[in-house]
């Protein structure tokens, strides 16, 4: 099953996985069944249940509750308030200059991660450079490699349009061009830039697919000329590693800050130092707010047998927003998280079938009065998610007058069916086609009920048809995040479930239906998540244009670029040392380096 994801969709439904189905139609939205009858079950205390030998919690309550940091009160905020009036004129003064330089400027302002407090002066910037340099066709032939790189990422990334076309003779000015010496620097950085660009492609973009290959190569081979201690040489090998467009923005922050310290001007790394400790110190308090509302539940140890892993799930929501002003919904995501960990050991490790039959039937009927007919370990779980829940839905009502229960309640029976699936594919022994498995495991991996509460979290709906035309238009891009993130799990995780005697992931069902290797197994699945970024681009691409739900779309891009961060070196979630240091680096170790 999932080893934790995150995050109706309510129009997302999964087909009967039990279904002939034929073809590989990967990238598609799905459709659910009814609820079987209730039955009541009693827990047989003499029966012996599977356990997963989890590691326990590195962070206890009383570590999480006496951390702080220095960074808070009025005289941070005042020396932040100056530095940004000061690069508030640094962007006005480069606004009639060089292109490139304006376009670095935005750059960096993202990397640094601060760009959130500037987000009307880089609009301006880049509506000047899109009109001076991209709009036209004719504006490309003359225009410098660096230049076409860096503003078609930007662009693309803040809703421009700018072709794949703007490339088309790309191999004819770069073919015969070899990396030769540190002199060489310029070409090396345009080159780059040509590469972090090509990772915004769409679908059947053949010109950046081609651009990406070259400057791969062209990157690799560049290193050997590049001296050790530059910082550029560790650019290239950063960005080798994963492209820009899918680190997490926080985590990528901090690298860039520590890696650049002293080459970038002073101002601006003054303030992005400033700016990241005063966020991870409200990030902190977050986390211990979140804390004590996990150590009241009695979760920890009432369900002893589910991971205890609150520190961890906090991380999720740093991925998906980090900003101040999204505190409120970082805590209510970190109970959510809570709530989709629990639910998925229940279903994954230590509930018996009729149980979880009994427990879907439940949570389908959201019926306080239903409890009584679940076990005492199901009871405590089922009361603790239904009080979050429907706290959150009378927040809301409260505050918009929209009642959107409802769809929080079909969101959680859609993940509860779709763990149920599962529960009988182990029991009964059957490896599911690929198709079948991911349609059922693109809403396993909770991605669609993480970003319905995501949604309702970010965006104030005046009425249900506004809450019918987002799910309608946020389909696809739920899909997509769902299956990269499900995919990346897979790669990470399925060696360990399966030697623990888990369901097979989509590495041995693809092998189970076609006879390919492992190794060809993986590399299908690699080539599969890397064609549903360009579907996700996409989306993106075309909410950013119109602005309707782009923050919402935005985090399920972030959603997805937590794939890597959790689960390239494994499991970072059900193994909490392969997190640990990025949870120290973001959550509890300040940047030094501030006078």
């Amino acid at each position: 099953m999932a080893s934790m994801c995150f995050f109706p969709c309510s129009i997302l439904h999964y087909k009967n996985p039990l279904a002939t189905t034929k073809g590989l139609d990967l990238c598609k939205p799905l459709r659910s069944s009814s609820p079987s009858k209730s039955v009541a079950v009693t827990e047989d205390e003499s029966l012996v249940r599977r356990s997963a030998n989890y590691a326990p919690p590195l962070w206890p309550f009383d570590h999480v509750q006496s951390l702080s940091s220095e960074y808070t009160g009025d005289d941070y905020e005042a020396r932040a308030d100056s530095l940004k009036k000061a690069v508030k004129t640094m962007i006005q003064k480069v606004v009639m200059g060089n292109p490139v330089k304006r376009l670095e400027l935005v750059d960096n302002l993202q990397r640094l991660g601060i760009s959130y407090h500037f987000e009307e002066e880089i609009s301006q910037v880049l509506e000047m450079v899109y009109n001076d340099y991209y709009k036209n066709e004719e504006q490309w032939n003359g225009m410098d490699m660096n230049l076409k790189a860096l503003g078609f990422r930007l662009l693309r990334q803040h809703g421009h349009h700018v072709p794949q076309e703007i490339f088309l003779n790309f191999k004819h000015k770069t073919q015969n061009v070899k990396p030769q010496s540190n002199d060489d620097n310029n070409h090396i950085v345009g080159m780059l830039n040509l590469y972090e660009a090509s990772y915004h492609s769409f679908d059947d973009e053949s010109i950046l697919e081609d651009v990406r290959n070259f400057t791969t190569k062209f990157l690799k081979e560049s290193l050997d000329t590049i001296d050790e201690s530059s910082s550029l040489r560790s650019l290239i090998s950063h960005a080798l590693e994963l492209p820009l467009h899918w680190r997490i923005g926080r985590l990528e922050a901090k690298w860039f800050i520590e890696t650049y310290k002293e080459t970038v001007n002073p101002t601006l790394m003054e303030l992005a130092i400033l700016d990241f400790n005063m966020v991870q110190a409200i990030n902190l308090q977050d986390l211990k707010d979140s804390s004590r509302w996990w150590r009241n539940t009695c979760w920890d140890k009432k369900l002893n047998f589910s991971r205890d892993r609150l520190v961890e799930g906090y991380m999720w929501t740093i991925g998906v927003w980090y900003l101040p002003k999204f505190s409120v919904g970082r805590r209510t995501l970190t109970k959510v998280n809570a709530i989709i960990n629990a639910f998925d050991d229940i279903y994954d490790v230590y509930g018996t079938l009729n149980e979880l039959q009994q427990f879907t039937d439940v949570i389908t009927r959201w019926d306080i009065n239903a409890v009584e007919e679940l076990p005492d370990y199901m009871k405590i779980c089922f009361v603790g998610s239904y009080n979050v829940i429907n706290e959150m839905a009378y927040n809301t009502l409260v505050n918009t007058g929209v009642f959107i229960l409802p769809y929080l309640n079909k969101g959680w029976e859609d993940l509860c069916k779709s763990y149920l699936v599962e529960a009988q594919w182990y029991q009964s022994g059957y490896t599911p086609t690929l198709k079948e498995y991911l349609d059922n495991a693109c809403i396993s991996i909770s991605v669609p009920v993480g970003l319905l509460h995501c949604n309702f979290l970010t965006y104030n709906y005046t009425s249900n048809q506004e809450i019918l035309q987002y799910m309608e238009k946020s389909a696809n891009i739920i899909h997509y995040s769902a299956l990269i993130l499900r995919l990346a799990d897979d790669l990470g995780t399925s060696a360990d479930e399966m030697a623990r005697g888990d369901n097979p992931k989509s590495i041995q069902c693809y092998m189970h239906e076609t006879g390919a290797t492992e190794d060809e197994a993986r590399s299908y699945m690699k080539t599969l998540m890397f064609k549903t970024w360009k579907k996700l681009n996409k989306e993106r691409a075309d909410a950013a244009a119109t602005s309707q739900f782009s923050l919402e779309f935005e985090c399920a891009a972030n959603l997805a670029r937590m794939a890597p961060f959790m689960y390239s070196q494994g499991d970072g979630y059900g193994s909490p040392e392969l997190a640990k240091s990025h949870i120290l680096s973001l959550l509890f170790n300040p940047i030094q380096g501030l006078n």
